[in-house]
């Protein structure tokens, strides 16, 4: 060994372990949480987040969008069941995803909490003090000024104040620092964040989402069987549905016909109702783009057509059938398409399709065709289905579909018998002595939907916050300066001006220079006084 080496001296030839401390679960579980509630971790799990999201907008939802799901199974079983089981099709409350918001919302408030304790902290800690030596800083200025060094002082302190500084005054200097609202925007644009993700969390909840059709003259009551399909929250009750009622009076739609391309463009929809609560009548128009708001309960007005009035009579003449069936439109002239269901009062149960023709022209095949979507010349058809319709059975069925397969058809197809016809007011019998029925009058009706979404206020708050605290974040920056009086025998005094930002300030030089500007000025005005 080297004589003058110590004797605990390792030149590294002999290999030895390294000697770590236990790291514990305690340690383990410290050292999980910091890694969790970093700012790097938060922004993954935002961009995770966003990620996640997509297949919510690619595939169709539930929640939202019940008859795409069930169109995507029967059109692709075997994607389906995989799709399904990676709950692609329930994005929103899915596992994964409720596991990266709540994750989120943990880092988050983690990030936060801390931060704000600090911030707190400092606004109630003084400036720091004045460093010995200003002419370090790079941003430095040195003035002549005359006056008492306590009136120096006292000018330095205004001339700080004014300018937006919080200031500590010392023996010979003054020392200011601003900017504190930068992080003050910051953990407002944070608290902001958690709040959307907090609001959207609980408010979803509480929300809820229905679908009416409704035909003039009839009157839709805010009650859970009134809904033609209803999605809830979570935390839905019946006592959250607000009590009032709605009336269609008459549906008025207005087209523009273009001769160029033969076609009517809508311009303007309007639905006169009437609504009904516990203050009384009154009547108020929905449109679209134009919602009917009620105690936090908002109508849209979804899509429109007409709704056939098709009257059925036994052989006997007898009255079986009598109602309003909503059409579907399946073109932008309002050819439609419906279902007419007979359950009781025949020698069997019935199922008809039809077709409704607002402005029917038969084209050269002999098929019906309308031009127009106004019913100028109204017909309908209809193709007549005898057989089991399966309303007996318990299962709920749609009522905008028949099913064929087990039944006979009677006219129309393959049947070797006209499609029945009628016009407005006309009365044809149905084939093999089941009756008769009559196109008795046309109605409109309207689809509108029901959406009450308690987050909308506190997202809609939430996110102004957000945009507040981005703003200020931007433009306003945080730094410190320092006016120091070095008292001459010659009556004048030497002022040295320093200034520091935190982070990167292009306006720090010019801020310097307007704090020695502003001095003079304060200097000369207190020599004028006295």
């Amino acid at each position: 060994m080297e004589p003058l080496r110590p004797s605990d001296y390792d030149d590294g030839s002999t290999e030895r372990p390294i000697q770590q401390p236990a790291l514990g679960l305690a340690g383990f579980g410290r050292f999980m949480w910091r890694q969790l509630t970093s700012m790097r971790t938060a922004l993954i799990l935002l961009l995770l987040l966003a990620l996640a999201a997509i297949p919510g907008s690619l595939v169709p939802q539930r929640s939202s969008d019940p008859n795409g799901v069930v169109q995507f199974r029967r059109d692709d079983p075997e994607l389906f069941e995989i799709l399904d089981t990676l709950q692609l099709f329930d994005t929103f409350t899915s596992v994964w995803f409720s596991s990266i918001y709540l994750l989120l919302f943990i880092s988050l408030v983690g990030c936060i909490l801390p931060r704000t304790s600090h911030h707190l902290a400092a606004l109630k800690s003084p400036p720091p003090a004045t460093p010995s030596r200003l002419e370090r800083f790079e941003h430095y200025r040195t003035e002549k000024a005359e006056g008492s060094p306590d009136e120096l002082l006292s000018a330095a302190e205004d001339t700080l104040r004014k300018s937006g500084y919080r200031v500590t005054v010392e023996k010979n200097s003054v020392s200011g620092e601003r900017g504190y609202l930068r992080e003050t925007a910051n953990l407002v644009f944070h608290f902001a964040l958690v709040g959307i993700l907090l609001g959207l969390a609980l408010g979803t909840g509480f929300k809820y989402q229905g679908q009416k059709v409704l035909v003039e003259g009839q009157t839709f009551t805010n009650q859970l069987t009134s809904y033609d399909s209803f999605n809830p929250g979570r935390f839905f009750t019946d006592s959250s549905l607000e009590p009032y009622s709605l009336t269609l009076n008459s549906f008025t739609p207005t087209y523009q016909f273009d001769f160029t391309s033969g076609f009517a463009n809508p311009l303007d929809f309007v639905a006169d109702m009437t609504l009904r609560d516990a203050e009384g009548a009154r009547d108020m128009e929905l449109r679209v783009n134009q919602p009917l708001d009620h105690d936090g309960t908002s109508v849209y007005l979804l899509g429109n057509g007409f709704a056939p009035w098709i009257t059925v009579y036994s052989p006997e003449g007898d009255v079986v059938f009598s109602q309003p069936v909503a059409f579907l439109p399946q073109d932008s002239n309002l050819t439609s398409l419906g279902v007419v269901k007979i359950p009781d009062g025949l020698p069997s149960q019935l199922g008809m399709i039809g077709f409704f023709y607002p402005s029917a022209v038969a084209l050269d095949t002999g098929a019906l065709t309308s031009v127009y979507p106004e019913p100028d010349q109204p017909v309908l058809t209809l193709n007549v289905f005898r057989g089991d319709l399966g309303l007996d059975e318990g299962i709920p069925r749609n009522v905008y579909s028949l099913d064929t397969d087990t039944l006979t058809q009677l006219t129309g197809g393959e049947t070797g018998r006209d499609s029945l016809v009628m016009g407005l007011g006309e009365r044809v019998d149905l084939p093999a002595g089941l009756g008769s029925v009559e196109f008795t009058e046309l109605r409109r009706f309207v689809s509108f939907d029901v959406h009450r979404d308690p987050t909308q206020v506190p997202v809609a708050i939430s996110a102004m916050l957000i945009m507040a605290g981005l703003i200020v974040t931007l433009f306003v920056t945080r730094r410190r300066a320092w006016i120091k009086i070095t008292p001459s025998r010659k009556g004048e005094s030497t002022v040295e001006f320093a200034a520091l930002a935190r982070g990167e300030d292009p306006g720090l030089a010019t801020g310097l220079d307007d704090l020695v500007e502003a001095f003079s000025q304060s200097t000369k005005s207190r020599l004028k006084e006295t």
